[in-house]
């Protein structure tokens, strides 16, 4: 009898969570066309452009914080590779504190400094700061090294939801801003002088910038390639990295919180029993921005998460410096489970492969779950 009654209490209560949210998940609005956004007007951009000018020396610094637990994957080191690539700045990867980075959802790094170590050889500070996503928008230390560096002239760039440790360090009081769609509401509720703007992928303000989501920090980072060294120095590491066009536009309708996404992540958590560990082989020279969007890509369809794995122990160096940590120390991986090579492809094909790639194992509703949480705007 006494088990008879727990059964149905518990049956009732699934019923009841059910019912709870079905009505919910129908509630949000369905997936939507929408046209492509317009051209962004040239005095727009050349506007931008001029706004991000090299503030104090002719070769500038720039400096890229992370806090060691845990920091956004592409947002930290997409902007590392394409600067680096690009050779116009010294470009350094910070931490808080001394010892590895994790980053988030998945790759282990070793930052090139610490904050307290790049201010003793800079006292003057950086140019640029870069402020990726973290796991805490009020890390203390974090927000005192990027207000003391916006104090000493250095314009301040929020990557997606980056933003919001922007503007808990204060910087956004009756700017202009954009940040990651899933975030726009925080931020706005945190910061109500902070004016929203739509439809921009990024956008700069009075010495500080702001993008959309974490995919935005590739066509952010061309800008500051061309407001550094030109038009042509841009468009030549663009074909580089598989980007031909990098202005702002944006079409922030295409980005919001809908009955797919919310049926796709809770479909995929639930089969828990398909979800799988990939492994991406690191060899000496590996490009980090491509190890960044596929690792990141893969790590977002709530059915797998890619690792790393090297033939040895210890880190591993990228084509431009950034050392990555293997999680696992393996002479081969399982064949279906091993992701292709990242070093054969432009970094921005890179990831339209691995969307496609993704297609084919999980199927497109998850393709669009992950675009839609990178904010990639997708034919």
């Amino acid at each position: 009898m006494i088990v008879r009654i727990v059964l149905w209490s518990v049956l009732g209560a699934v019923a009841l969570f059910a019912a709870i949210a079905g009505t919910w998940i129908f509630s949000l609005p369905p997936a939507t066309a929408v046209a492509a956004p317009p051209a962004i007007a040239q005095a727009e951009h050349d506007a931008m452009v001029a706004a991000l000018k090299p503030p104090k020396r002719q070769r500038p610094l720039i400096a890229i914080i992370g806090i060691n637990n845990t920091t956004e994957t592409t947002d930290y080191l997409l902007p590392y590779g394409v600067l680096t690539r690009a050779d116009v700045a010294d470009v350094m990867t910070l931490s808080t504190a001394p010892g590895a980075m994790t980053l988030f959802p998945t790759l282990k790094v070793e930052p090139q400094v610490t904050t307290a170590a790049f201010d003793a050889r800079h006292p003057d500070g950086a140019d640029y700061t870069i402020v990726p996503a973290m796991t805490r928008d009020d890390d203390p230390e974090a927000l005192q090294w990027i207000r003391s560096q916006a104090s000493k002239g250095a314009i301040v760039i929020g990557i997606c939801a980056g933003a919001k440790v922007v503007g808990d360090a204060g910087l956004l009081h009756g700017k202009r801003a954009t940040t990651h769609w899933y975030s726009v509401k925080e931020l706005r509720g945190k910061h109500p002088t902070m004016r929203y703007v739509e439809d921009r992928r990024f956008v700069v303000d009075d010495r500080v910038a702001t993008t959309t989501g974490m995919s935005a920090s590739m066509p952010m980072s061309l800008t500051l390639v061309e407001a550094i060294a030109g038009r042509d120095k841009a468009r030549a590491v663009g074909r580089a990295i598989g980007l031909a066009e990098w202005d702002a536009r944006h079409e922030s309708d295409a980005f919001t919180f809908t009955r797919p996404f919310a049926l796709t992540a809770i479909r995929n958590t639930a089969a828990f029993w398909t979800h799988e560990i990939l492994g991406i082989e690191l060899k000496q020279g590996f490009d980090e921005v491509s190890l960044a969007l596929v690792a990141d890509a893969w790590s977002r369809t709530y059915r797998s998460r890619a690792v790393t794995f090297a033939r040895t122990a210890g880190a591993v160096q990228s084509r431009n410096g950034i050392k990555v940590l293997p999680d696992e120390v393996a002479a081969d991986w399982p064949a279906t489970r091993r992701l292709p090579d990242i070093s054969d492809r432009a970094p921005a094909d890179t990831l339209d492969d691995t969307l496609q790639a993704i297609a084919t194992r999980y199927g497109t509703r998850t393709t669009d779950f992950v675009a839609m949480q990178l904010e990639y705007p997708r034919p």
